[in-house]
């Protein structure tokens, strides 16, 4: 449970010092995760936000290009989609509906939708800022609409929070994270050449099956029990497969390096 643990300290964490910085004037952290302000001094951007702003508009401030290279520098280089597995407070909600649906042995789904289909809502993004000169995804930026509700202590966050948990449990599992967001499928491809990975030893591996029952993008571990492999950018870098390995066949490492 370790990595569960500490992906959730990080995030109420980040979701703290928002609130300490917007609402109470502890300048550590204010703004959101679309637009920030580090110790006062640090701007930081969304890059995905940025590159709409761009397409929309073809002009950027510098200190909104230079925040989002920041960002896109720091997420592309640690982990895959680390933002979605670590920071997103998205995934905090679709990981308690993926509970509850556990827990109600709940199987049914309203939709049925392609892994590949945030690639394609990216692409769509992308044309729609370009061709109608506005920031597409931000329209209907779910992520962007939860956290400024909660780092301004808006009574609106349990609104959204209550949608989108009630979504997640009939629409289909985990069918937001793992289907449909396109700030997910941005970060999958700006993580491509990620430094931390994790990596499966086949040669340890008993065939056990215990790491597909629980990820929650599955398809990055078809080649599991079948050869050694590192995992691909589509992973979140949760750490729920190497936590449940019993046999030490899963584990995070940094250029190969086991950690």
């Amino acid at each position: 449970m370790k990595y569960t643990l500490l992906r959730r300290l990080v995030q109420f964490l980040i979701l703290g010092l928002f609130i300490a910085g917007n609402c109470y004037g502890f300048k550590i952290l204010q703004g959101n995760l679309s637009s920030s302000v580090l110790f006062g001094v640090i701007n930081l951007s969304d890059p995905f936000a940025v590159l709409q702003l761009f397409l929309a508009s073809f002009s950027l401030g510098a200190l909104s290009m230079v925040g989002a290279l920041i960002i896109f520098a720091f997420y592309a280089l640690i982990a895959p989609r680390a933002f979605c597995g670590w920071v997103c407070p998205i995934n905090i909600l679709t990981d308690l509906a993926a509970w509850i649906r556990k827990v109600l042995n709940i199987q049914t789904k309203m939709f049925s939708v392609s892994k590949n289909a945030r690639y394609y809502l990216l692409v769509l993004v992308l044309l729609c800022s370009g061709l109608f000169s506005i920031a597409a995804f931000e329209i209907l930026n779910f992520v962007g609409f939860f956290t400024r509700a909660v780092v301004s202590l808006s009574v609106s966050a349990f609104s959204i929070a209550a949608i989108i948990v009630i979504f997640e449990i009939f629409a289909g599992n985990r069918i937001i994270c793992s289907h449909i967001c396109p700030l997910g499928g941005f970060w999958a491809i700006a993580s491509k050449f990620s430094l931390i990975r994790i990596y499966h030893n086949a040669n340890k591996c008993t065939k056990c099956n215990k790491c597909k029952s629980v990820c929650p993008e599955v398809q990055v571990l078809k080649m599991v029990s079948k050869e050694s492999f590192k995992i691909d950018s589509e992973c979140i870098s949760c750490g729920r497969c190497v936590q449940i390995c019993d046999d030490d066949a899963l584990n995070f490492s940094i250029l190969g390096v086991k950690k």
